[in-house]
């Protein structure tokens, strides 16, 4: 990240940081460094800082400077799977006896991570929708440790005001995580919004290509990035050097591929907003979507992630979901390829019976980076 100043466009920073051609080869694609130990110049002689690869990876650390420099801050960690990242980051920051304020729409496994894991180990949750700043006041006690932020949500495409909600974590002695996979670090940097951690399975649009499992924390305090690391190492689910080499790849393209899925995003909805059967749309870019103006001022466009009720109920969804030929039938998100899905079965069943189930009758799209006419065909026959 030599070379590079703050001034340094996103691209270039998606391309470049933590990635410096190799200084033996000259290849300018890091090496994947598919090792576990390294050898030691002497007792406690560490040549280049690595000594064993659950503590630090040469492949790992060009991923965790890209992250934190694509993300605006000063130390990024690469875990095994977003919530593995999750968990580590919340067994930092909590101790039992802690309250977390959370979405009242949060990613299910999110919400299962809270309510089957962390409860057993003392710590308490509130679901709060956090489009209501008062509510989200009046939730914080004097134990709460962390206001815990999705927006966009998943899958209902809420939004939160980033700065609003760090104001109020701050004031009462809190952090405020926002987990920034439905938007990525091309269309929104929440750390330079006033939140503390930054949250990503980087399965999802900075791996971009269904091919690998991650997750990632930014952070923008030193010490609080030490703790995080030193938590990393002991707990150890680190990303792999392969995988953190096929998300290195990835996210050298995000900024095109983000542009790709956003356009294709809004013509799907533009259809779906005109459809007889769609009851209703959800999705940032619309005008008349709860928060759409909080979007649009700390979004750079407004994703590819689009969701969609029908007016013939849950028997209607499921059909749709399993109509299509072109949207592949699949969970999780962020990748080239289309996706969709029936959350109240598929990504939230967890969440069923609880104060964060989705409505049986919605559809959500990962809308891809195919032939726009092609998508938009796929899902008209589908409807009909």
């Amino acid at each position: 990240m030599d070379r590079f100043t703050d001034a340094a466009g996103f691209e270039t920073l998606a391309i470049h940081a933590g990635q410096e051609p190799d200084p033996a080869t000259g290849a300018v694609v890091p090496p994947i460094y598919q090792v576990s130990t390294y050898k030691q110049d002497g007792i406690g002689g560490l040549r280049g800082g690595y000594e064993y690869s659950r503590s630090a990876n040469p492949t790992r650390t060009a991923l965790e400077e890209c992250l934190a420099a694509i993300e605006g801050g000063t130390r990024g960690l690469a875990f095994a799977s977003g919530l593995a990242a999750e968990d580590t980051l919340l067994r930092t920051i909590c101790k039992p006896g802690d309250h977390v304020v959370i979405p009242d729409d949060a990613y299910g496994g999110t919400y299962r991570l809270f309510a089957k894991v962390l409860e057993q180990w003392g710590v308490v949750f509130d679901p709060v929708p956090l489009a209501d700043i008062a509510a989200v006041r009046a939730a914080v006690r004097p134990e709460t440790a962390a206001i815990w932020v999705e927006t966009p949500t998943n899958p209902l495409l809420g939004i939160a005001d980033i700065a609003a909600l760090g104001q109020v974590a701050h004031g009462g002695g809190a952090l405020l995580v926002v987990d920034n996979t439905f938007a990525s670090p091309y269309l929104q940097q929440p750390l330079g919004l006033g939140a503390d951690v930054v949250v990503h399975s980087t399965t999802k649009y900075l791996g971009g290509h269904s091919d690998v499992v991650g997750g990632a924390l930014v952070v923008s305090d030193t010490a609080l990035g030490e703790r995080l690391a030193f938590h990393q190492n002991a707990m150890g689910a680190i990303s792999g050097p392969f995988d953190a080499w096929l998300t290195l790849r990835g996210i050298k393209t995000l900024g095109v591929r983000m542009e790709r899925h956003c356009a294709n995003a809004t013509a799907i909805v533009e259809m779906l907003v005109r459809h007889p059967r769609v009851a209703e749309v959800r999705y940032p870019g619309l005008p008349g979507h709860p928060g759409h103006d909080v979007a649009a001022k700390q979004m750079r466009a407004f994703g590819g992630m689009v969701s969609f009720r029908l007016t013939g109920g849950e028997e209607a969804a499921v059909r749709v979901c399993e109509s299509t030929r072109l949207f592949t039938l699949g969970e999780s998100l962020g990748g080239v390829e289309s996706l969709i899905e029936h959350p109240a079965r598929m990504t939230h069943a967890s969440a069923a019976g609880s104060p964060l189930e989705v409505p049986t009758d919605l559809v959500r799209l990962s809308v891809g980076i195919e032939d726009r006419d092609d998508l938009l065909h796929d899902l008209e026959r589908a409807l009909s």
